[in-house]
């Protein structure tokens, strides 16, 4: 049988690889996706329950919910959906990344299916899920259209897929690469590259030729004021964040 293509950067699994230990120091490498993460959660979780019907006051809502996420690292986001009743897999290309993951899952009384693998690989094997959950990924393979094509796969008919990425102008240079990477050294140097970043239209074209229906997008917006990151319905001009589902 012939091996499924591989979307997989070698040198950019390299670049996490490296810093896999430190996933929960909410003051190391990974501190920026520490601040990022509750917005991304009101996100992703909001845009589930208004795709499944569910209410998010009740106790665990999305019970019954299959959760694939995608480049999961240590697992800021698994945990998240597992606490709310999903049955989540947590697939990274990065095998330093799963030990970590399983180890503060276990010592936080959660139960997920972590695993080394690729999107690839499991759409190979038939996975189905009701969300793909793929954050801050999509810039970092080698071929971003083969990529959402195997996310599209792993989706059951009617499933929802969230992408978030970088755009691609001179904001973004300034605030991702040389502001987060050079002068706060929030992220190791190189560990983005800028031509990689994709602006909202060419993501929308992405999905919508990998099978998707682009249903909405949003901006996280920071605000170094507050200190905090923010949702906009407007201001997607350097993180910003899609919905998407597939046709039932």
């Amino acid at each position: 049988m012939q091996a499924p293509l591989s979307t997989v950067d070698p040198a950019e699994i390299e670049k996490f690889q490296a810093m896999a230990a430190e996933w929960w120091d909410e003051n190391g490498k990974f501190k920026p996706l520490h601040m990022l993460n509750p917005c991304r959660l009101e996100y992703i979780t909001n845009q589930i329950a208004g795709e499944f019907d569910r209410d998010l006051k009740a106790p665990l809502p999305f019970k019954g919910l299959r959760i694939l996420d995608i480049g999961c690292g240590g697992g800021l986001l698994s945990e998240p959906m597992a606490r709310l009743g999903a049955d989540v897999v947590g697939a990274d290309a990065a095998a330093g990344n799963i030990p970590v993951a399983q180890l503060h899952a276990e010592q936080s009384g959660l139960t997920i299916d972590y695993r080394h693998t690729t999107a690839e690989t499991l759409a190979e094997a038939g996975e189905q899920f009701d969300v793909v959950v793929n954050m801050e990924v999509v810039e970092h393979v080698a071929s971003p259209i083969d990529y959402l094509t195997a996310c599209r796969q792993l989706l059951k008919p009617g499933g929802l897929h969230i992408c978030s990425t970088l755009n691609r102008n001179p904001k973004s240079f300034m605030m991702a690469i040389i502001g987060a990477e050079h002068i706060m050294r929030w992220l190791p140097k190189g560990t983005h590259e800028w031509s990689k970043f994709i602006t909202p239209d060419e993501l929308f074209d992405l999905l919508r030729n990998a099978g998707l229906t682009p249903v909405d997008r949003k901006g996280f917006v920071f605000n170094p004021i507050l200190w905090s990151w923010s949702l906009s319905d407007r201001d997607l001009s350097v993180n910003y964040v899609t919905a998407s589902t597939k046709p039932a």
